[in-house]
């Protein structure tokens, strides 16, 4: 089972940034992909961004151009740059981790962004 250290929510207006961090605890099995995904009030849950272990990365079209997401392999910590952020933006991020046994979800951390 993975374990999560997740942060760097909190409230911000609209314009400004942000940055997450997942750290994800040594398991026996490598972790493939790690990412952040999305989910608002009454809406399902939604891809932000994705990056392999190769550093290939996925976004979701909401957030292309404004954020990136990096990963730090040898400590299993994926972290997300937010910029230009949008009332839209607002949810709930959860740190995504994917290996051979399995998806692995976090706890949540909490993004607000005012107008």
């Amino acid at each position: 089972q993975v374990q999560f250290v997740e942060s760097g929510g909190g409230l911000v207006q609209s314009g400004g940034s942000l940055r997450l961090t997942c750290a994800a605890s040594r398991n026996t099995f490598s972790i493939y992909r790690m990412g952040w995904y999305r989910q608002a009030p009454n809406y399902q849950r939604v891809l932000v961004a994705v990056i392999t272990n190769s550093d290939n990365t996925i976004y979701g079209d909401s957030v292309k151009d404004r954020f990136t997401i990096s990963r730090d392999n040898a400590k299993n910590t994926v972290f997300l740059e937010m910029n230009n952020l949008k009332p839209e933006d607002t949810g709930v991020y959860y740190c995504y981790v994917n290996t051979i046994a399995g998806d692995s979800w976090g706890q949540g951390t909490q993004v607000t962004v005012s107008s």
